[in-house]
């Protein structure tokens, strides 16, 4: 995230309302992407390989309009794109089972924790101890996911399940994020998303096909909205609008997603939370915060 950090010797970012309206945009339009997957007639999965396919073509028209470099590419990035490709199919599935098991408030916090993982393994190849604040985001996820869990045990074993689903599409999102270090060093970020989105279209396919899950729509507007909310509204806003926040700013604004989840699960579905929920949710989403404010 250049110009984001706030260290001493580098330029502060500046930003305006059109970006602090971005920012939040962004966020508010991936929040309600689990809603149109509850909306969907057609199975989880099936959600998640139409909300990719229907955005294919819309995300290399803004490459190419943005004169993004589409093809050309080393035999390794190509390699990179491709295997992030496959985590990206991967954890938008799994993400996808756990929104129609679990609470919305759970699925998103839970969706986000691939942060926490990308910094363990940052630490792994910097061969170095954790820091202060990064001992402190690890303890707040281990301590806030562990009473999420247990609340959802306490509500019943089919939430629980959607809660690892959740946790393990986090899981899946880092390996995507690692994969994509290097090539997103050099390309655009529309190419980017575009090409490792094409690579996870069939992985969603062959996964919706596994399942046996109902694949053909009858009504289209909840997949026509996911695929514009959560694969282009809410990426393109905050692809647009991160270079001018710090990492601590922008994980704040991350936790609106939460906050928005918890709200469409109560008016659309009667999903109520009890003060242990809110204690377990502000744990996981402190430790999200530190860990989008020390990704470097």
């Amino acid at each position: 995230m250049a110009n984001a950090t706030g260290v001493e010797g580098q330029a502060q970012p500046r930003w305006n309302a059109l970006h602090f309206a971005a920012l939040m945009g962004g966020n508010v339009a991936l929040a309600v992407g689990p809603w149109f997957v509850r909306m969907a007639d057609s199975g989880p999965v099936s959600a998640g390989f139409w909300r990719l396919f229907l955005a294919v073509p819309l995300l290399f028209a803004l490459a190419l309009a943005n004169r993004q470099q589409v093809t050309g590419f080393s035999r390794a990035t190509w390699l990179a794109i491709l295997g992030s490709g496959v985590f990206f199919g991967l954890d938008i599935a799994s993400w996808h089972v756990g929104i129609e098991l679990t609470r919305m408030a759970n699925a998103t916090l839970f969706g986000n924790s691939g942060s926490l993982v990308v910094i363990a393994i940052g630490l792994y190849a910097l061969h170095r101890a954790p820091r202060r604040g990064e001992w402190l985001a690890f303890a707040l996820a281990i301590a806030g996911s562990a009473i999420l869990l247990g609340r959802s045990l306490e509500i019943g074993r089919e939430t629980l399940i959607g809660d690892l689903f959740c946790i393990t599409a986090g899981l899946l999102y880092a390996g995507y994020i690692v994969l994509l270090q290097k090539p997103r060093a050099h390309l655009g970020s529309w190419a980017v998303l575009a090409w490792s989105s094409s690579a996870a279209v069939p992985v969603l396919l062959a996964a919706a096909l596994i399942a046996k899950e109902p694949f053909w729509p009858q009504v289209w507007w909840p997949l026509i909205g996911l695929a514009l909310t959560s694969q282009l509204t809410g990426q393109g806003l905050l692809v647009y609008a991160m270079r001018h926040f710090t990492p601590l700013v922008f994980g704040l604004a991350l936790l609106t997603q939460p906050a928005i989840a918890v709200a469409l699960g109560w008016l659309a579905f009667g999903e109520t939370l009890v003060g242990i929920d809110f204690v377990g949710m502000a744990m996981v989403a402190a430790a999200l915060v530190l860990a989008r404010s020390t990704d470097r």
